[in-house]
């Protein structure tokens, strides 16, 4: 079967736009281990999109409730406190990390086990006001574990 280059380029450009959907993009995302009792833990993760967008909520079914928090120093004193969202400038990583943007995973339904793996849905609202989700399979880390910087 032959294709005129017209044809060819018309589907080039289309798979080029169609990997434009997938902009958001997640590295190295972790969640903390817990002691037995505890519950709730804190997932961490570097998050960057193509455009301009907004992480406005977290799932995971690990959890009865998930929010997005920001810790942050207030005369001396450690606050942390949820937002409705944080900004995803255009082609620069935000950091989810601890002491400042994170996933806060609270009235866990387990304990967070050193080795298991949490799901987490990333819900992203676009600059059209589109929702994005993001599939991410987060591997839980031991309670001291601290990333490379």
């Amino acid at each position: 079967m032959k294709y005129s280059n017209k044809v060819i380029l018309s589907a080039a450009a289309w798979l080029l736009a169609s990997s434009a959907h997938a902009q958001v993009t997640v590295k190295d995302p972790w969640v903390r281990a817990t002691v037995p009792a505890a519950k709730a833990s804190g997932a961490f993760m570097l998050v960057q999109s193509a455009q301009d967008a907004r992480l406005v909520e977290v799932r995971s079914p690990v959890a009865g409730m998930v929010e997005i928090h920001q810790m942050s120093m207030d005369g001396g004193m450690m606050k942390m406190s949820a937002v409705d969202g944080i900004d995803l400038p255009a082609g620069k990583p935000v950091a989810l990390a601890s002491g400042g943007y994170h996933v806060m995973l609270m009235q866990l339904k387990q304990q967070m086990k050193e080795g298991d793996t949490v799901p987490l849905t990333l819900v992203v609202q676009k600059k059209d006001k589109k929702l994005e989700t993001i599939e991410v399979k987060a591997p839980v880390k031991p309670l001291n574990y601290a990333p490379a910087k």
